[in-house]
This record gives structure tokens, sequence and C-alpha cells, in this order.
């Protein structure tokens, strides 16, 4: 097993040996919040010294496993979605050499005058993955998964972050509202789910013949997929529209769910007796089932991980979370429990300042 101190030089072995030459300089792209890291090689080509750059995904193999990665971004490449092109891999040493995506996530390119156009796109490309991507082979989104997720909320931001111990009679609660919105998830149809489909993963890419070739859909180009399973047909939906890193108001979002339901419906992928307000309730509450997982991930990243700049992010998850809990009467019980636990305090104050 190699140590931390030699992974640059395996790396570098790696990316010389791949693509025949030395003078190459490499230098940290990106990380995220797996113990998988990104790297930016570059290099001069031909007489006129222009630039060519890849990106080496570091992915330690004690750590991460790169099977389901490579498998997930060919399936997508078959569907004609921009994941990254792979020019060589070992899955042994845990390293690929991969299309430069470039930096432009949609995070920062994404704003009022923009937002219509870079979620058209976005939507365009989830249709296509609902409908075109194997699914065979893939996990299911079951019932086990969608609750133990859950259960990441109590254990790190209820009681390791704002230090309150669920009662007896809390645990209840948190059971039966896990409970509905299972049920709510296990009546939607299934499909490819990315499970990360937000903003930090998809990228702008700039406009050229290279990327319209073979029918691939040129933007967004798509990262982050390798834990993909099969699930409710509004998850990947929910991410993207109620990003945990943006927001945007009520109507704006209600017009594309409604944008989209249509199109499911046009597509044979939901019935005609899905109207908007049960697709409504589904995004709902399958946004709900993800913000009270992504609660507790943030905290855990911190704790755990020591990457502290998630609770930078709690708040849009917290109002998320109590917001849609308030429509729903089945969850008034989980909504006092949480504005209970929380008091007046900052939802970003840990009950403890250093990660452990």
């Amino acid at each position: 097993m190699s140590t931390r101190t030699d992974r640059p030089a395996q790396l570098r072995r790696f990316v010389e040996a791949r693509l025949g030459r030395t003078d190459l300089d490499i230098e940290r792209a990106s990380a995220d919040a797996s113990f998988r890291s990104y790297w930016r090689v570059s290099g001069q080509t031909g007489d006129s010294g222009s630039l060519a750059t890849w990106v080496v995904m570091d992915a330690p193999p004690d750590k991460e496993d790169l099977l389901p990665w490579l498998e997930i971004d060919a399936r997508l490449r078959e569907a004609g979605l921009h994941a990254p092109e792979v020019f060589a891999a070992d899955a042994q040493q845990g390293f690929v050499l991969m299309e430069d995506l470039g930096h432009r996530t949609y995070l920062p390119e994404l704003n009022a005058r923009t937002a219509d156009r870079l979620y058209a796109d976005a939507l365009d490309a989830l249709s296509r993955m609902q409908r075109e991507v194997r699914v065979d082979g893939l996990p299911h989104y079951d019932r086990r998964r969608l609750i133990d997720e859950m259960n990441l909320m109590p254990t790190w931001f209820l009681q390791r972050h704002l230090g309150y111990s669920p009662s007896d009679e809390d645990e209840k609660i948190i059971e039966a509202a896990f409970g509905f919105l299972v049920e709510s998830a296990e009546e939607q149809p299934q499909a490819f789910v990315h499970r990360d489909y937000h903003s930090r993963n998809l990228l702008l890419m700039s406009p050229g013949p290279s990327e319209s070739h073979d029918g691939m859909l040129p933007n967004p180009a798509i990262v982050d997929f390798q834990d993909a399973v099969i699930g409710p047909v509004t998850y990947d939906l929910v991410s993207l529209l109620r990003d945990c890193y943006i927001e945007w108001d009520r109507e704006h979002v209600d017009g594309w769910v409604e944008s989209y339901r249509m199109r499911l419906q046009s597509s044979h992928q939901i019935g005609p007796e899905v109207d908007a307000t049960r697709f409504a309730r589904w995004f709902d509450l399958m946004g709900l089932q993800r913000h009270i997982k992504v609660l507790g991930i943030f905290c855990r990243l911190w704790y755990r991980d020591g990457k502290n700049q998630y609770l930078a992010d709690l708040p849009l998850v917290w109002r998320y979370t109590v917001e849609v809990a308030a429509r729903y009467p089945e969850l008034d019980g989980l909504r006092a429990l949480l504005l209970r636990a929380k008091g007046q305090r900052d939802v970003r104050d840990a009950a403890e300042t250093t990660a452990s």
C-alpha cells in the first residue's frame, strides 16, 4: 500500500508513462467531499507551443474504489452525455487520466440572467440520463438505504453538532417521519439516479465543434456520478432545483418542476394520473429526505473528516428542511423537534469548536 508521502511521485510516474513525456506541470485542480483529489496536467504541444491539459483523478485504493466511477462514466458517455473522456486508468493504483473539463462549474455561472438557459441544458441532460442510461446491475435506492442516510441527521447534526440527545419520544417522532418520507419515495417510478446532480457537479463548456460530435449533449459536463443507483424519478430533479449551494424563489422552482413533470409524461415515464399536485408532493418529500441526510453529512464532514467549509452551507439546507416540513401535517412533530433542538442559536454554531 502506498504512503501519503510517495503518492505525488506515483501520480507523476503514472502520467508520464501514459503520456510518454516528462516535461509536464502538475498542480492541484480540486478536491471533493470524498478522499478523491484532482490534478491538472499541462504541457506544450507541437511547434506552436500551445498548451494541452489533462486532469488526473487520484482515488487512493485503500479509500476509494475506481471501478464504479469508470463504469458509470462509460454508461453516461454511451448515452451521449458529457461525462469526461478517459484516456488511461489504473484501478489498482487509483489513478485516472481524463479530459480536462475546465473550471466553469454551474455555481458561479448561475444568476437571474443565465438560470433559465443553464437549467434548460441541465434538464435536457437529466431527461436523457433518465431515459437512456443503462441501469442494469445498479443498486436500488431502497427503504434501508434511504433510512440509513436520514439517520445521519440525528447522529451527526442533532447529537454531535447541536449537542441535543433525542428522548424516547423524539425517537418515535423521527422514525414516523422517516417512514412517511420513504413511503413517498417508494410511490415514484424508478429511474437512473446520479445522486449529486447539482451546481458544483455540472460544468459549462465553451462551445466548439469537438463538443457536438456523435450526438453528445455539449452542456453540461457531468462529474461525481460514481454513487449512481436506481431510484425515485424526482431525486436528481430536487438535487438540481433545491440545490444545497444556491437558492431560487419558489415561483421559479415550481415552474421548472411542472415543466419537467410534463416532459416525463410526454416520454411516458410517469402516467397521466400524476397531476401537478401529486408530483409537487413527491418533489417536496424527496427533497426533504435529501436535506435531512445532508444536515448529517455536512456535520460529519467537519467532525469526522475535518472539512469545516460545509458548515457555511447549513443555513440553506436547514431552511429547506423546516420550510418543506411545515407544508405537511404529518411532519409537524419532526419540525417541532428540530426547532427545539436548534433553539435560538445560529445553525452554523457547533456545540464543540474542534473536530475529532
